[in-house]
């Protein structure tokens, strides 16, 4: 499909930064947002947005969540979120820090669910009225 979704995963192990430059600023908003759908598309990755929502973790505590899958498993799956910009990764030391970044989520709300809603909160109005 977009060039974006066919990049290998030879680039992305560049971490965060590599991740960022996937989705730059001349990016197309549909391009961004498929990245995201992709990334939410997998119950797994969903699990792993929930546990960070909770609290930030590191690699370690995260892939600990997930003791049905190994490592590497664990970390594939987190560089589709942090390619989507779900996740932010930040080195302290030999750690590295993973948190949750709602940005991506609430612009998928704000220009699909959001819309949604308000044409079905206009139309139950419109059903009240008559």
């Amino acid at each position: 499909m977009s060039g974006i979704e066919g990049k290998s995963s030879a680039g992305s192990s560049a971490g965060p930064a590599g991740s960022r430059d996937a989705v730059g600023p001349g990016t197309p908003a549909d391009d961004v947002d498929d990245l995201v759908f992709k990334a939410l598309g997998n119950a797994t990755r969903r699990r792993m947005l929930d546990v960070l929502k909770e609290a930030p973790r590191t690699t370690g505590e995260l892939c600990a969540q997930f003791p049905d899958l190994d490592r590497t498993t664990v970390l594939q799956h987190l560089r589709v979120l942090e390619r989507a910009e779900l996740v932010i990764g930040r080195k302290v030391g030999r750690e590295r820090h993973l948190t949750l970044a709602p940005v991506p989520i609430k612009r998928i709300h704000d220009r699909w669910i959001g819309d949604y809603t308000r044409a079905a909160v206009s139309l139950l109005d419109d059903l009240t009225r008559d």
